[in-house]
């Protein structure tokens, strides 16, 4: 059973306060003293323990709403994007990775106003879990490793970037596979 009620369950808090880590991430990470880069690491770590949380609260509880399943990828994506712009800005990841990753989110998060407009909500997939986890992960690498003092080689950053936006790729590929009916539906209207 789906909770569709407005009551707002603990793992859709936790989505919200990922999404208010967001600015404050973006805050901190600006800021650039080895203090605030730890505050803004902290603040990222966080951030993705709560999209693990949310969803395991959510299935064992059996809290899974409306809300949560626009909000956290949304959550998701908006964390993402502040992480790959600030590293874009400092130089550590390319225009060209930053920029697929970006419009698969965008092309994604279309399809899911698509599935809305013909009343289905679109749950994330495992490839879109995978991504997510995968984009996290390498994230908190790229940040926690200069902290420890152990940067990684610019070329390797770059490496990371480019992996990333493949998995990200394949993933928005196989979300649209997996949907197609949705887009000869919108087509054919």
């Amino acid at each position: 059973m789906k909770n569709g009620g407005s009551r707002m369950t603990l793992p859709n808090m936790l989505t919200i306060v990922r999404i208010v880590l967001v600015p404050v991430y973006m805050f901190l990470a600006l800021k650039g003293t080895i203090g605030t880069d730890w505050a803004a690491f902290l603040a990222f770590l966080l951030a993705s323990i709560t999209d693990k949380l949310d969803g395991y609260l959510a299935r064992k509880n059996n809290q899974i709403t409306s809300f949560g399943k626009i909000m956290d990828p949304l959550a998701d994506k908006l964390l993402v994007t502040a992480a790959l712009l600030i590293f874009l800005q400092q130089g550590r990841i390319g225009v060209a990775p930053v920029t697929i990753i970006i419009a698969r989110e965008f092309a994604v998060s279309s399809l899911r106003v698509v599935a809305m407009g013909e009343g289905k909500l679109m749950a994330a997939g495992w490839s879109g879990k995978l991504k997510t986890a995968a984009q996290m992960v390498v994230i908190c690498v790229m940040m926690g490793l200069p902290l420890l003092g152990l940067p990684l080689p610019l070329v390797m950053e770059h490496i990371l970037g480019w992996a990333l936006a493949l998995i990200t790729l394949w993933s928005g590929i196989d979300y649209f596979w997996s949907n197609r009916s949705l887009i000869k539906t919108g087509i054919d209207k």
